[in-house]
C-alpha cells in the first residue's frame, strides 16, 4: 500500500483540481508536473514528455481531424438543411400519434451522421422542435428527452470527434471504429423511438397527433431533396473511409469542403458564417489539444509512479473475472460522466484501462484488437450518457439554455431519466452480443 501511496494522492489532488472548477487541461498538467517532483522522478523525465506532446500531439496526422470535423458540423448547423428536414419529416409523421417526437428522433439520427457535434445538434434541435412540440401539447419531459437523447448521439454515430480520439488513444483503426459505431449508433436511435412509440400507446395525452405543417409540392419529392444534402455528406465521409479512398482526416477534409459546398447551394456561405464556423472550430479544437497536452503530461508521470501498477494490482485483489472486471471498469466511466466531460475522461482513464481490458479472457475467440475495438464502443455508449446525467450533463444545460421559461430544470432532469436507462439497456445489449459491434467491420474490412 505504501508504494502506491503517490499516485493515490496524485488521483486524490485530480479530484479536487477538477471540482475547483479550474481548468483541467491545467490541472492535469500541473499536477503531472508536481508529482513528478514528489516522486522523484529525474528531470529528464519530463523533457521526454515534451518530445511526447511534440510527437503523440502537435505532429499526429490523425487528430488534424478534429478541427476537419468540427468545422464541418458547424457549417452543417449554420447551411439551414436540417429546418428543411425536420419540416418535411413533420409533413410525414405529423398526423400518427407521437409522430413529431419520431421525427426528432430522426432527424437527430441523421444530423448526427452529418455533424457529429453534440453541442450544435442539441441546441438546433432544441431551437427548430421544442416550440413546436410544446406548441401540440406533448409532455415537456418527453419532448426534452427525445431531444437531448437525439441530440447526443452525434457523438456516437460517425463522423464522431470522440471515436477519432478514442481510435488515437488505443491505437486502433478510426475507420473501423466509425464502421463499428453504425450498429450500436442506430440501435439506440431505434430504442429511442421505440420508447416513443411506447409512450404513444400507453400514454396518448403525453404523445398527441400534432396537425401537419402544409407543404408545397409532392411530400416524396420533398424528404428525397431534402434527404439528399445529409446522405451525400454522409457518403462523402464514411464512403471514402470504407473504401480504403482516404483516411480520416483526409475524409475530414473532403466533409468540410462538401459542407461548405452544401452552405453555397442553400444561399448560407456568408463571411459571417464562415468567420462564425472559424471562431467555434478554434475554440473546439484549442480545448481539446489543451486537455491532450495536460493529460499527456498527467498518464507519463502516474505510470512513471507505477500508477498503472496500482489499477492492475486493484483489479486482481478483487478478482471479479471478466465481465466482473469489465463491469467495474465501465461503472467506473459512468460514475465519472457525473462529474466530467467526455474528453476528460477518455484521456485520463483509456490508457489505463485498456491494457487491463486486452489481458480479460471473455471466452469469445476475440483478437486483441478485436477486443479494444468492443472495448472502445462500450466506452463510447457508456461516455454519451455523461451528456446527459445530472449535475453536469451539458445536453441539459444546452436545452435550459434555450428553452422558454416555463421548462424548469428539474422537468429536464425527469425527461432524461427514461432515455438513459435507454441508453444502459443498448450497453447492456452491446455486452452481451459482441458481434452487435465486430460484425460490420469484420464484412468491411475482411478481419
Amino acid at each position: 500500500m505504501i508504494e502506491h501511496f503517490v499516485p493515490l494522492m496524485m488521483v486524490v489532488c485530480l479530484l479536487a483540481g477538477i471540482f475547483s472548477g479550474y481548468p483541467v487541461a491545467f490541472v492535469l498538467g500541473g499536477i503531472g508536473i508536481l508529482f513528478a517532483f514528489i516522486g522523484g522522478l529525474p528531470f529528464t523525465f519530463l523533457k521526454i514528455g515534451v518530445s511526447r506532446i511534440y510527437a503523440g500531439v502537435i505532429e499526429n496526422w490523425l487528430l488534424l481531424a478534429v478541427p476537419l470535423f468540427v468545422f464541418m458540423g458547424a457549417m452543417l448547423d449554420k447551411s439551414g438543411l436540417a429546418q428543411n428536414l425536420l419540416y418535411s419529416l413533420e409533413r410525414a409523421l405529423g398526423r400518427k400519434r407521437g409522430g413529431l417526437a419520431i421525427a426528432v428522433a430522426l432527424l437527430g439520427i441523421i444530423m448526427a451522421a452529418s455533424t457529429g457535434i453534440v453541442g450544435a445538434s442539441v441546441v438546433m434541435l432544441s431551437t427548430l422542435a421544442l416550440p413546436i412540440m410544446l406548441r401540440e401539447n406533448y409532455k415537456p419531459e418527453l419532448a426534452v428527452g427525445t431531444i437531448a437523447a437525439s441530440g447526443t448521439l452525434g457523438i456516437l454515430i460517425p463522423p464522431s470527434i470522440m471515436l477519432v480520439l478514442v481510435g488515437d488513444i488505443l491505437q486502433i483503426s478510426v475507420g473501423e471504429l466509425f464502421v463499428g459505431a453504425i450498429v450500436p449508433g442506430l440501435l439506440l436511435g431505434g430504442l429511442y423511438i421505440g420508447y416513443i412509440i411506447f409512450v404513444a400507446i400507453t400514454r396518448p395525452g403525453d404523445a398527441p397527433i400534432s396537425a401537419t405543417r402544409e407543404g408545397e409540392g409532392s411530400l416524396a419529392f420533398a424528404l428525397l431533396r431534402d434527404l439528399f444534402a445529409p446522405l451525400m455528406l454522409i457518403l462523402t465521409v464514411l464512403g471514402s473511409i470504407a473504401t480504403g479512398a482516404a483516411t480520416p482526416t483526409e475524409a475530414a477534409g473532403l466533409g468540410a469542403i462538401c459542407a461548405m459546398g452544401l452552405a453555397a447551394l442553400n444561399r448560407k456561405l456568408t463571411f459571417r458564417t464562415l468567420s462564425a464556423c472559424v471562431r467555434e472550430t478554434g475554440n473546439t479544437s484549442a480545448m481539446i489539444l489543451g486537455v491532450l497536452v495536460g493529460a499527456t503530461i498527467f498518464g507519463m508521470v502516474f505510470k512513471g509512479l507505477k500508477g498503472d501498477k496500482m489499477i492492475e494490482n486493484a483489479i486482481l485483489f478483487f478478482d471479479l473475472g471478466a465481465y466482473g472486471t469489465l463491469g467495474i471498469l465501465l461503472l467506473m466511466i459512468f460514475i465519472m460522466g457525473f462529474f466530467l466531460e467526455w474528453v476528460e475522461i477518455s484521456f485520463i482513464v483509456l490508457p489505463l484501462f485498456a491494457p487491463i481490458v486486452a489481458g480479460l479472457d471473455f471466452g469469445l475467440g476475440l483478437t486483441r484488437d478485436q477486443q479494444l475495438l468492443w472495448f472502445a464502443m462500450l466506452v463510447a455508449v457508456n461516455l454519451q450518457t455523461s451528456f446527459l446525467t445530472p449535475p453536469f450533463g451539458y445536453s441539459l444545460f444546452y436545452i435550459k439554455g434555450v428553452a422558454p421559461p416555463e421548462i424548469s430544470i428539474r422537468m429536464i432532469y425527469r425527461g432524461i431519466i427514461p432515455f438513459v436507462a435507454l441508453q444502459l439497456l443498448g450497453l447492456a445489449l452491446l455486452i452481451i452480443w459482441p458481434q452487435l459491434v465486430l460484425s460490420v467491420p469484420d464484412a468491411v474490412f475482411g478481419n
